[in-house]
C-alpha cells in the first residue's frame, strides 16, 4: 500500500509494504512519482520528521556519492557546505561502502538529521511528485519546488513573478558612423546587440558589436569614428615642410608641400596627400646638395676632405698638407659654395731648407742631397782620426721643421773605464788628452794592514781599455777564532772573514761566566789581541744536609755549580718541610728555600676523664718520640694502656685508656623494707649512696644510709628490719647502760603510753593498705599513700 502526504501541489509519497535498496527505492520513486525525495531547507526537514511515521530502518534519500561527490540525483546538483544536514560523526563512510543516504525520521536522538549507509541495505522510500511544469516561469527561468508551490529563479536577463519582464538598456546614439540593431526581447533590452561601422577615410575605435547584459549594462563603451591615419611625415634633412589637416593632423585629407634650404635642390614631388586607405600620394622626397668639381692633393703633398652633404658637395672642406720636409704655398683649405665652385686658388709643396754644416775638428764630412743641397732629405755622415771617437750621431739628416736630426758631432779622444783606486788603497793618474782617455796611465798603492794584488800600474790604449787587469787590496789575514767550550762567538768582519779588522766578542751560554777578553781584534800583522777566551761554570754556594735528614747531589760542571741538583730526605719519623730538591741557577743562586726535617706530629692527647695524662716530648709537644702516662682519681681505676708512645707513621701505640668508678657489691632492700639509692658514677660505683627504710609495724636495725668508698666496700653493713616487739627487746638487751639511762627517760610516764598507742594504730594501718612494687631500685617498695599515712 503506497501511503502519501500532500501539500499544496507537492506530494510526499512512502509505502508501508516491505524496504528497498537505494537503488529498489529510487526506481519506485521514478515509476509511480517524480523521484527520491530532494530537500531543500530546514523547514523541509521538520515538516517531514513531524508528519512521517517513525520505521526502525529510516527511509532513503535522493542524495548519492557519485565520483567522490555528494549529489542530488533528481537535480544532478552537489551538495554545498551550507545546506549539509549530516548527524553527529557522520558521514563515516565506515567500510569504505557508504554511499547512500538515509534520514533519521522520528529518531529519539539527531531527529531529522541524515546518514551515510552502504547502498544495498534495505529501508523505506521516500518520494516526491513535482508541482513544476514546462510551460511555468515563461520558459525563462528555473521551477524551484517548494513546501505548498513553488518559485521561478529567472534566468539572467528576466525579473518578475513568472520571469516574463526583460531587462532594459539604455538606447543607444552612434558616434559619426551608421548602427544596425536587433532586438529580440524588445528595443535595448536584455540580448540586444548593436553593430556599428564607419565612412569612407574612418575607422572605428572600440568595440564592433555591443550587446545589452543582465546587468542592465551595455558590454562595452559606444565606438567612436576617427580618421584614418597617414604616418607622420617629416621635412627633408636640409629641406621645409608646410602641411594643411581637415580632420586631424596627418589624418585622411591632410596636405604637405616641400621645398629645401640654400645650397641644395628638391627631388621627388613638390606636395603629398594622405588617402583614405592610410598611406600618401607620390614617393618620399628628398634634398640634395649642389655639387663642385672634384679637387686632387698638390704633388708631394695631401688633402683631407670632410663632406658634409656628399662627395665636393655644398658645404664639402678640403685641407691641404704637404709630406714630411715640404711647406704648403697658398690656402689651407677651400670650401664648396652654394655656386658649386671652390674658394681660391690651386696651392702647390716646396722642400724644407736647413743650415749649411761643416766638418767637426779630427774629422771629416760627406754629404749627399735629394732635394737641393742641404734641404730636407739632405743626409750628411762624420769620421773621426785614430785615437779619437765621433761624439754625437755618426749621420745627420734634414728634417721637415728645417733642422738636422741629432746634436752637433764632434771627435774625442778614446775614453778608457773611469779606473777608481782600490778599495783600501790609493791611485794617481797623468791625462794628455782629458781623464782616463787615450795615454792616461794611473799608479796603484794600499793602506796599511792591506797588500796590493795585480799591476802596480795601468794605461788607457787606443782601443779604448787599460792595459792590465785590475788590481786590489786585500786585508791581512788572522788565524780563525772558535767559540769557547760552553760559549758563543760572534764577529764583525770588515775587510773578510778574520782580516784585518775584524772584531770578535765572546760570550758564555746560560750558567757560565767569562774568563779572559771580552773582545779580541786582528791586527795589521796577522794576531789577535789579548788571550784566549774561555767559560767557567757560575758557582753556588755549597749547601748541607738538614738536621735529621740527608742530601745527595748530582754536579754537570763542578761541585755546586750551575746545573748541579741536590735531592734532599729525612730520617724515621721525621717529614721535609719545603722542596725535595734544588738546582743551581744561572744567577749562582739556587732554587726555593733551604728545607728542614720536622718531626712527624700525632694528635693531641687528653687526659681520659676522672684521669690525668703525663707526657714527655723529644722533639715537640706530642710528636714523633713523645710517651704519655694515664693514671685515674681516688675511687676509679684504668682500663687501656697505662702508656701510648707517637710512632714514625703519626699515630699513638695502643687504644685511648679510660676510667671507670670502682664498684661495690649490689645491696638488695631488707625483708619487710625498701632500698633508694642514687648512682653518680653508675649503679652501685664509688660514692654511690642507698636509703633503708622499713614498712609500718617495722623498725629498722642499722645505719639508714650507705655509701660506696673508694676501696669498693660499703661504709657499712646494710641494716634489717624488725617487728616492734622484738625491736623494744633488742633496745633493752643490746642498748648500753648510757643507753639505758637515756631508753628510760624517754619511755618513762605517759611517753611510753603514747608508744604503745602508736604501734596499734600502724598495725590497723598497715591492715588496711598494702604496698605496691617500685619502678625505682629492684627489690624496693613504696607507697606514697602508705608512707604518707605512717
Amino acid at each position: 500500500m503506497v501511503l502519501w502526504v500532500q501539500v499544496g501541489a507537492w506530494t510526499y509519497h512512502y509505502s508501508d509494504q516491505g524496504d528497498y535498496t537505494w537503488e529498489q527505492a529510487r526506481n519506485f520513486c521514478q515509476t509511480f512519482f517524480t523521484d527520491l525525495v530532494a530537500i531543500q531547507n530546514q523547514q523541509e526537514i521538520e515538516y517531514l520528521n513531524k508528519s512521517l511515521p517513525f520505521h526502525g530502518r529510516y527511509y532513503w534519500i535522493g542524495l548519492r556519492k557519485l565520483g567522490g561527490i555528494w549529489t542530488w540525483v533528481g537535480t544532478g546538483k552537489a551538495l554545498s557546505k551550507e545546506a549539509e544536514n549530516w548527524a553527529l560523526g557522520e558521514p563515516n563512510n565506515r567500510r569504505s561502502n557508504q554511499d547512500c543516504v538515509e534520514i533519521y525520521i522520528q529518531r529519539p536522538q539527531q531527529a531529522g538529521k541524515w546518514n551515510d549507509e552502504p547502498c544495498n541495505r534495505k529501508k523505506k522510500a521516500l518520494c516526491y511528485r513535482a508541482s513544476c511544469q514546462p510551460f511555468l516561469c515563461s520558459q525563462r527561468g528555473e521551477c524551484v519546488e517548494t513546501i505548498g508551490s513553488y518559485r521561478c529563479e529567472c534566468y539572467p536577463g528576466f525579473h518578475g513573478p513568472e520571469c516574463t519582464d526583460v531587462v532594459q538598456c539604455a538606447k543607444l546614439e552612434p558616434k559619426g558612423g551608421p548602427m544596425n540593431c536587433s532586438h529580440p526581447y524588445g528595443d535595448f533590452s536584455y540580448n540586444s546587440t548593436c553593430e556599428f561601422g564607419c565612412h569612407e577615410g574612418f575607422e572605428r575605435r572600440g568595440a564592433g558589436v555591443l550587446r545589452c547584459l543582465p546587468s542592465q549594462e551595455w558590454s562595452a563603451n559606444i565606438p567612436t569614428c576617427t580618421a584614418v591615419a597617414c604616418p607622420v611625415l617629416r621635412a627633408p634633412e636640409k629641406g621645409e615642410l608646410n602641411c594643411s589637416h581637415l580632420h586631424g593632423d596627418f589624418t585622411f585629407g591632410s596636405t604637405c608641400a616641400f621645398s629645401c634650404q640654400k645650397g641644395f635642390v628638391l627631388k621627388g614631388p613638390e606636395s603629398r596627400e594622405c588617402t583614405a586607405t592610410g598611406i600618401w600620394t607620390g614617393d618620399a622626397t628628398r634634398c640634395e646638395a649642389i655639387a663642385c668639381p672634384v679637387l686632387s692633393a698638390p704633388d708631394q703633398g695631401e688633402m683631407h676632405c670632410s663632406h658634409l652633404h656628399g662627395n665636393f658637395t655644398y658645404g664639402s672642406m678640403c685641407a691641404f698638407s704637404c709630406q714630411t720636409g715640404f711647406a704648403l704655398v697658398g690656402l689651407q683649405s677651400r670650401e664648396c659654395t652654394a655656386t658649386g665652385t671652390w674658394t681660391g686658388d690651386t696651392p702647390h709643396c716646396e722642400a724644407v731648407t736647413c743650415p749649411v754644416l761643416r766638418a767637426p775638428e779630427k774629422g771629416e764630412l760627406n754629404c749627399s742631397h735629394l732635394h737641393g743641397d742641404f734641404t730636407f732629405g739632405s743626409t750628411c755622415a762624420f769620421s773621426c782620426q785614430k785615437g779619437f771617437v765621433l761624439k754625437g750621431p755618426e749621420s745627420r739628416e734634414c728634417t721637415a721643421t728645417g733642422t738636422w736630426t741629432g746634436d752637433a758631432t764632434r771627435c774625442e779622444a778614446i775614453a778608457c773605464p773611469v779606473l777608481r783606486a782600490p778599495e783600501k788603497g790609493e791611485m794617481h793618474c797623468s791625462h794628455l788628452h782629458g781623464n782616463f782617455t787615450y795615454g792616461s796611465t794611473c799608479a796603484f798603492s794600499c793602506q796599511k794592514g792591506f797588500v796590493l794584488k795585480g799591476l802596480e800600474s795601468r794605461e788607457c790604449t787606443a782601443m779604448g781599455i787599460w792595459t792590465g787587469d785590475t788590481p786590489h787590496c786585500e786585508a791581512v789575514t788572522c788565524p780563525v777564532l772558535r767559540a769557547p767550550e760552553k760559549g758563543e762567538l760572534n764577529c764583525s768582519h770588515l775587510h773578510g772573514d778574520f782580516t784585518f779588522g775584524s772584531t770578535c766578542a765572546f760570550s758564555c751560554q746560560k750558567g757560565f761566566v767569562l774568563k779572559g777578553p771580552e773582545n779580541r781584534e786582528c791586527t795589521a800583522t796577522g794576531t789577535w789581541t789579548g788571550d784566549a777566551t774561555r767559560c767557567e761554570a757560575i758557582a753556588c754556594p755549597v749547601l748541607s744536609a738538614p738536621d735529621q735528614g740527608e742530601m745527595h747531589c748530582s754536579h754537570l760542571h763542578g761541585n755546586f755549580t750551575y746545573g748541579s741538583m741536590c735531592a734532599f730526605s729525612c730520617q724515621t719519623g721525621f717529614a721535609l718541610v719545603g722542596l725535595q730538591s734544588r738546582e743551581c741557577t744561572a744567577t749562582g743562586i739556587w732554587t726555593g728555600d733551604t728545607p728542614h726535617c720536622e718531626a712527624i706530629s700525632c694528635p693531641v692527647l687528653r687526659a681520659p676523664e676522672k684521669g690525668e695524662l703525663n707526657c714527655s716530648h723529644l722533639h715537640g709537644d706530642f710528636t714523633f718520640g713523645s710517651t704519655c702516662a694515664f693514671s685515674c682519681q681516688k675511687g676509679f681505676v684504668l682500663k687501656g694502656p697505662e702508656s701510648r708512645e707517637c710512632t714514625a707513621t703519626g699515630t699513638w701505640t695502643g687504644d685511648a685508656p679510660r676510667c671507670e668508678a670502682i664498684s661495690c657489691p649490689v645491696l638488695s632492700p631488707p625483708s619487710r623494707g625498701q632500698l633508694s639509692c642514687s648512682h653518680v658514677h653508675g649503679n652501685f660505683t664509688y660514692n654511690s649512696t642507698c636509703i633503708f627504710s622499713c614498712e609500718e609495724g617495722f623498725v629498722r636495725m642499722g645505719a639508714e644510709m650507705l655509701q660506696c668508698e673508694a676501696t669498693g666496700n660499703w661504709t657499712r653493713d646494710p641494716p634489717v628490719c624488725a617487728e616492734d616487739g622484738a625491736f623494744l627487746k633488742q633496745v633493752l638487751a643490746y642498748s648500753s647502760s648510757s643507753a639505758l639511762a637515756v631508753a628510760g627517760l624517754v619511755l618513762s610516764g605517759g611517753l611510753i603510753a603514747l608508744l604503745a598507742k602508736r604501734l596499734s594504730d600502724r598495725e590497723e594501718k598497715r591492715k588496711l593498705l598494702k604496698p605496691t612494687s617500685d619502678l625505682g631500685v629492684p627489690g624496693t617498695f613504696t607507697n606514697s599513700a602508705y608512707d604518707a599515712n605512717l
